[in-house]
């Protein structure tokens, strides 16, 4: 730490090379999870129900998690190699395509290699080379992978969002500029307030709005942000899902009666939010008063 803050441009690199390798395992975490935790749910359905027995043995035994088997084309099964798994360099060599099949590389690895980069570089910068800024940095790149998974396939993992959200009440204790009452009223205002929603929108409706995963990731925020961020995120995400979501359905990019995941909307204003609410609620009580 204290070598970076002689030289800041040196920690800066630092910090975004170590985001683009940590981009890289991001990639695997979005697209390996959701998969193992199918694997486990109909392990946990056959061991139930024994009229899933004959299908589950059907399933394949070879083991499956982040670190086995190894990276592969998904296409033709050739081994990524070392010298191909460099973040975003091998992509750029191999110009997007597998060295074996020539089969195009989703454009989602390098994007979220820079993203993961770049958030990286934006915490050191707005809350410098400390364990506010690494802590920051954590979350983002928590997030980044929440928004990757449920924009794919709907879920929230619990194996993510409930460690961020203990991470986040034991670092108020002491390293966040969050007060450990402000993180605990955050994480349980931000579960009942969607918890609240989702009840009344199902008492009215008689159909389930959204996910209790959503619950649990503006449980997150809350505590890792404190209670006073709350409406900003919830009024933020609300907009930019509505903005988002008028706007594929417009285009006829997305049916109108087909679900769309709300989780990115809300890891986008919680990033938001972390940046810029204090400007933000300044500038509006100016406006107001």
């Amino acid at each position: 730490m204290e070598v970076f803050q002689v030289y800041p441009m040196l920690g800066y690199v630092f910090a975004t090379l170590l985001g683009l390798v940590f981009g890289s395992f991001a990639n695997v975490v979005i697209a390996r999870l959701p998969r193992m935790l199918e694997l486990q749910w109909r392990k946990e359905c056959a061991e139930s129900f024994t009229e899933l027995q004959e299908h589950n043995e059907e399933e394949p035994r070879t083991r499956f998690n982040l670190a086995y088997p190894a990276s592969h084309c998904p296409s033709c099964g050739h081994r990524i190699r070392w010298y191909e798994n460099i973040p975003l360099l091998s992509y750029l060599f191999l110009r997007g395509k597998c060295s074996a099949c020539k089969t195009k590389i989703s454009m989602q690895y390098p994007i979220v290699e820079v993203l993961s980069g770049l958030l990286a570089l934006a915490a050191v910068l707005h809350f410098g080379f400390s364990y506010v800024g690494l802590a920051y940095a954590v979350l983002l790149y928590c997030l980044l992978i929440l928004t990757m998974i449920d924009r794919q396939t709907m879920l929230l993992p619990d194996q993510i969002t409930l460690p961020l959200l203990w991470l986040g009440l034991l670092l108020s204790i002491s390293i966040l500029p969050v007060s450990p009452v402000d993180a605990l009223i955050g994480a349980a205002a931000g579960y009942l307030f969607l918890w609240s929603v989702f009840w009344a929108f199902k008492l009215i409706t008689g159909k389930e709005g959204m996910g209790y995963g959503d619950f649990k990731l503006l449980a997150v925020i809350g505590a890792w942000l404190g209670w006073q961020a709350l409406p900003l995120v919830i009024l933020l995400s609300s907009l930019v899902g509505a903005v988002y979501g008028i706007g594929l359905i417009v285009l006829h990019l997305h049916e109108h009666s087909k679900p769309m995941p709300f989780g990115p909307f809300l890891a986008i204003a919680g990033g938001i939010a972390l940046f810029y609410a204090q400007p933000i609620y300044q500038w509006y009580w100016s406006w107001v008063i």
